[in-house]
């Protein structure tokens, strides 16, 4: 996806976010954590598990210092969007099944399934730490915690970070590192939670129309 046609100079792991990961690296080795830490586990799954609507700026800089911004809608379980700012012309959406790329200026998409991406184990139901993920990490830095998965069933295709703060749970960034250690953050702003949002977002049909509410 972030080599998609010409934009892949332009935009390069910025797209990382919800680009497929692919098999190749070693697999890093479960963390041995504390009663302490799996406590804190179960309480961010149930935050996470919590959020059935929410809006927030973001911004993403990959490895290579490319900083992009926009804002993003959330409707769990599976749907998400990602449209970023100008003239940066790229919407993402995933719809339960498939994430869709799109350039609005070339005017060309692409797809790929959900569960192929990163974004699968935030908009998955229910979110847990539980066998399919396995716990690589657990990182304290004040008052936030970061936490790295991958998946079990394929421990070397790329791992996902969460950062949240802990008392109480907020998510505020996440970090995608991808088989070949190439990385890109982002940090979410202006969190909202709970209102309604229009299921039009969330259709492919809305990427030609160009509804952005």
């Amino acid at each position: 996806m972030a080599w998609f046609l010409r934009r892949c100079c332009a935009l390069g792991a910025a797209l990382l976010v919800l680009v497929p990961i692919v098999a190749g690296a070693a697999a890093p080795a479960p963390a041995m954590l504390t009663q302490e830490e799996t406590l804190q586990l179960q309480r961010f799954a149930a935050y996470l598990n919590g959020i059935r609507t929410m809006t927030a700026r973001f911004r993403q800089v990959a490895s290579n210092g490319a900083v992009a911004a926009g804002k993003l809608w959330v409707a769990r379980p599976g749907r998400m969007r990602f449209e970023y700012d100008p003239p940066n012309p790229i919407t993402l959406l995933a719809d339960s099944n498939y994430v869709y790329y799109w350039d609005k200026e070339l005017k060309q998409a692409s797809k790929y399934e959900l569960r192929s991406t990163p974004a699968w184990f935030l908009l998955r139901d229910p979110v847990s730490f539980g066998s399919d993920v396995t716990v690589t990490a657990i990182q304290h830095a004040g008052a936030a915690i970061g936490v790295t998965v991958v998946e079990s069933a394929q421990p070397d295709a790329g791992s996902l970070t969460l950062v949240l703060t802990d008392n109480p749970p907020v998510l505020r960034q996440w970090i995608v590192v991808d088989q070949q250690g190439k990385t890109t953050t982002v940090t979410l702003s202006d969190l909202q939670f709970g209102m309604a949002l229009d299921p039009a977002l969330f259709q492919y049909q809305s990427l030609f129309t160009g509804s952005n509410r």
